[in-house]
């Protein structure tokens, strides 16, 4: 009977041992899911349109040093919030401060609320800004408006913070 007993057991174990796996594994698959919407690491939870893999933001692609780079689209607008080094080259490139301008020219932009951090709008994703900063409104390169700020130099007065991370609102094409 000691024979039967045994062969009994491993069906039993058996089967033990697949709950087991299968809870490891359904386990996993929940940690691991991908909820970006469009399966794209940079859109938010929300976003309604996938933007391309190389974003033009206000009628300029964005720095190609940009990284932590998220979006967040929703009836027909996009904000994008990256961090750069190139700033004043993508200010430029989008036509929101002319070529030889200043930057901090009141005419193109003025100064955001100067917090210790500031709030990203509403359903972007991602690290907010720091300390003080810049807000342009314009109309960009490609003729829609464009809302764009970015971290000021809290060492360096007249400057961008390097890397800074930038906010840029816009309608989506």
């Amino acid at each position: 009977m000691s024979a039967v007993a045994g062969r009994r057991r491993v069906p039993v174990w058996l089967g033990i041992g697949v709950v087991v796996l299968a809870a490891v594994g359904g386990g996993s698959a929940w940690l691991l899911r991908d909820e970006h919407p469009f399966g794209d690491a940079r859109a938010c939870a929300g976003s309604d349109l996938k933007l391309p893999g190389v974003i033009t933001a206000g009628g300029a692609t964005i720095p190609t040093d940009a990284s932590d780079v998220h979006y967040y689209t929703h009836n027909g607008s996009a904000q994008v919030t990256f961090t750069s080094g190139l700033i004043p080259d993508y200010l430029r490139r989008a036509g929101i401060v002319p070529e030889g301008k200043e930057l901090f020219d009141k005419k193109y932009g003025e100064p955001a609320v100067d917090d210790d951090e500031l709030a990203l709008p509403d359903g972007l994703c991602g690290s907010s800004l720091r300390e003080a900063a810049w807000a342009y409104h314009s109309t960009a390169a490609n003729g829609t408006g464009v809302a764009v700020t970015v971290e000021q130099s809290t060492l360096v007065p007249g400057a961008f913070r390097f890397p800074a991370r930038v906010v840029v609102g816009y309608t989506t094409p």
